[in-house]
């Protein structure tokens, strides 16, 4: 059993080192690297005792007794009440592994890893321009030199580099060139609305199935919310011919 650690007592209610690891976990994490030292966490400290005191000080002021304590507590009891029974029914909602591989089966054309590729490239403004980087690179230079010299892209400092993407990222000519070239090769000049491009793809994957394992959490996620979702819209279905209301 973990040692709970009690750091001050306030007219006998403990104050523990959870307590403040508690309080820490409510900050904004710009707020908790402010309270991380153990100075910063004997501040919290002081901020929980003084809760205390002030709680102390409400309980011999009789607070409890005033109306406004009252409707506030009332306010409260509902909003908790409302919280439990939606838990209560969004936690009666299960999903299991034989749900997930039955929607897998079901869906299988949905779970595809997509083709992709990989491809450099270098961006000038005109088709000259371009023909005539085409012509230096098969004279010998280096395609990531020649990105590096001639391409108004950014991706210039990385030798041309766009890393790996599938369909659908790149503008319709430029993905049609990339994804019918073969690794390696440069292209002849291709050209779309930014300008002209030389581009050369350095590696590709087909498009795959993808294996239940690699999509079951997702799938019973996915799962999971729906029949929520589902259940939701019965029980306020329900109710609402269960209980009189009227919209005004």
């Amino acid at each position: 059993m973990e040692e709970v650690k009690v750091l001050a007592v306030v007219g006998g209610s403990e104050i523990t080192e959870k307590d403040v690891e508690n309080l820490m976990a409510g900050l904004q994490p710009q707020q908790q690297a402010q309270f991380a030292s153990e100075e910063g966490k004997a501040r919290l400290l002081d901020e929980l005792i003084n809760q205390e005191l002030f709680y102390l000080d409400a309980m011999d002021a009789e607070l409890e007794k005033e109306e406004l304590f009252k409707q506030e507590m009332e306010i409260a009891r509902k909003t908790i009440l409302k919280q439990m029974a939606m838990k209560n029914l969004l936690d009666s909602v299960k999903v299991g592994e034989e749900d997930a591989k039955e929607y897998f089966e079901a869906h299988a054309d949905r779970f595809v890893e997509q083709e992709t590729v990989h491809a450099k490239h270098i961006l000038v403004k005109t088709k000259e321009e371009a023909e005539a980087v085409l012509a230096e690179i098969q004279g010998g230079v280096s395609f990531e030199d020649a990105a590096k010299e001639h391409s108004t892209c950014p991706s210039n400092e990385r030798g041309g580099d766009l890393g790996t993407f599938p369909k659908g990222q790149m503008v319709p000519a430029f993905e049609e060139a990339a994804f019918n070239l073969e690794v390696g090769v440069v292209s002849e000049p291709v050209e779309t609305s930014f300008g002209y491009h030389l581009i050369r793809v350095e590696d590709k994957t087909e498009s795959k199935p993808q294996s239940f394992d690699a999509v079951k959490e997702q799938i019973m996620g996915q799962l999971l919310a729906m029949g929520q979702n589902q259940a939701y819209v019965e029980k306020t279905t329900e109710l609402r011919s269960k209980y009189q209301f009227e919209k005004k």
